[in-house]
């Protein structure tokens, strides 16, 4: 039997966890200045990234928008940017090569988290942007939860964040709305 020449792990059921979140942007109502939200833990002192588990039969694009919703009480949508991408346009067959695709909706990254003997969890990140009117719904966390949510001047949300991780994100996030251009 043969193997794959790439370093190969699988993980079946019960060994990852799928979750999914984004990084909310909009302009500042006065200023026009661009802004990210960010979350506070009331409790551990953390300056974070929303996101949370994907629920079965839940898309992880829905999964992004549902969480980013709960976490911060701002209804959003996923915001269509330029990037670059492996995967092929829809319904063409190409090569695997790294292209520019205008005005999409795919991860910007996938996060690999190793939780040990509980496996791993893998969370794709998207950009979104506030929709609606813009306000704000309270009671949208669950019991649990201890988020205060708050817009940031996006260069200082990227800096403020509590982990490198979470940093790199927001910052390739912020990198890939400015050359969109389009928020």
């Amino acid at each position: 039997m043969a193997s794959s020449p790439y370093p190969t792990r699988s993980y079946f059921p019960g060994q990852f966890l799928i979750s999914a979140g984004s990084i909310l942007f909009r302009r500042a109502p006065e200023s026009q200045n661009l802004q990210i939200c960010l979350l506070y833990h009331t409790i551990k002192e953390e300056w974070l990234l929303p996101k949370g588990r994907k629920d079965c039969g839940e898309s992880i694009e829905a999964t992004a928008i549902r969480e980013t919703y709960e976490e911060t009480g701002y209804p959003c949508k996923l915001l269509p940017s330029n990037m670059l991408t492996r995967a092929p346009r829809h319904g063409i067959h190409t090569k695997d090569m790294i292209r520019e695709a205008e005005q999409i909706t795919e991860p910007i990254a996938v996060t690999v988290r190793d939780q040990g003997l509980d496996g791993v969890k893998i969370i794709s990140w998207f950009i979104s942007e506030v929709a609606g009117d813009g306000k704000k719904v309270e009671g949208t966390q669950m019991d649990t939860e201890n988020f205060a949510s708050e817009f940031i001047d996006a260069d200082e949300a990227v800096r403020r964040l509590t982990f490198k991780g979470d940093q790199d994100i927001a910052a390739k996030a912020l990198e890939i709305v400015r050359h969109t251009g389009t928020l």
